[in-house]
């Protein structure tokens, strides 16, 4: 039997296009002195959220913003068909703990920081084809629960790397339907595991890009598009030296990208934050389209944007058996309603 909703390689075009209905973010103190501020639903004081340790905070924030996504939509957990949602914690604690509490048929997503866009690739498909009426995906990562477990404790004032970037703290979030008002998810692109052999823990931007670059191509030979038939696309968390990366590999089959081509982690901080290369963390992503993205399209600014979630597929047992960072990318299509 023929996949008729597949074109090319990779790629899915939804028959009936999910919804929007509704999207949420939680932004932490760093992020919310940075250009985006006034996109973000709330900005926290600082960030231990009046909790013991960075986790449950991280844990606090998870769940508020999912909530908050239900509250906008004026839904309620029971309406939920399912839960799609990960973050960066062992094992995703944050968002295992949130699905404790919410109750909503729940299925657990890792891919990294690209795990906001896998779930509204998977979400998408669930609507789509005919499984779920309404599906709650979200994500969410912290700055110190990050450089606990990937880098160096932030007690032992480890120098960064100027190709560090620093981690979001912050959670996105946001419901999808089979019908209603709001930007349509049209395509969504599942990206391959690529990896070039980059070994360094602080210049995770090397080690996405060229999976970044291999998904937004093959997007545009799967649907017949090029770079000039969005407004806007965007990477997740590259940072300012990943999208240069990203534009050197696709310049000879894309060669327009660079001309709408930002990414999320350059978008968030500015240079006064000294955050080196920008933003990175699955809340990276969450927080910049569940923020400024989805209300620059709601305003008529944008009018088709291609997102591309990107993760480094690394944890700290391969760091410590020598393997290289393998990247992944996952690109989603939405259009204005």
């Amino acid at each position: 039997m023929k996949a008729v909703k597949k074109i090319g390689q990779q790629t899915i075009a939804f028959t009936n296009p999910p919804v929007i209905i509704a999207a949420a973010c939680i932004a932490g103190p760093k992020e919310g002195k940075g250009p985006l501020k006034d996109s973000f639903d709330k900005v926290l004081e600082d960030i231990y959220y009046g909790e013991k340790t960075w986790e449950k905070a991280e844990q606090r924030i998870f769940q508020e913003t999912m909530e908050l996504a239900l509250e906008k939509a004026n839904l309620k957990t029971g309406d939920i068909d399912f839960m799609l949602a990960g973050d960066l914690t062992n094992q995703i604690i944050a968002a295992n703990f949130t699905a404790r509490s919410l109750a909503i048929p729940f299925i657990g997503l890792y891919g990294a920081c690209s795990t906001m866009y896998e779930g509204l690739a998977l979400g998408s498909m669930l609507i789509d084809g005919g499984f779920a009426r309404y599906v709650l995906v979200g994500a969410s990562s912290h700055y110190a629960t990050a450089e606990r477990q990937f880098r160096f404790p932030t007690e032992q004032g480890v120098q960064r790397a100027m190709s560090a970037q620093w981690t979001v703290t912050g959670s996105g979030a946001i419901v999808l339907g089979s019908e209603g008002q709001g930007t349509r998810i049209t395509h969504a692109t599942v990206g391959r595991v690529v990896d070039f052999g980059e070994g360094d823990a602080s210049d995770m931007g090397a080690a996405m890009a060229p999976a970044a670059a291999d998904t937004l191509l093959q997007h545009f030979r799967d649907t017949g598009r090029s770079p000039g038939d969005y407004d806007l696309i965007a990477t997740g968390d590259l940072g300012k030296y990943g999208r240069q990366l990203v534009i050197k590999l696709t310049e000879q089959q894309a060669p327009a990208l660079s001309d709408r081509y930002t990414d999320c982690g350059v978008l968030i901080f500015d240079e006064s934050q000294d955050t080196h290369a920008g933003g990175s963390g699955c809340g990276c992503s969450a927080v910049v389209t569940c923020g400024h993205i989805l209300d620059q399209i709601n305003q008529g600014r944008i009018k088709r944007f291609l997102g591309v979630g990107t993760g480094a597929l690394l944890s700290p047992c391969s760091c410590q058996q020598g393997e290289s960072i393998p990247g992944i990318g996952h690109a989603v299509a939405m259009e204005a309603g």
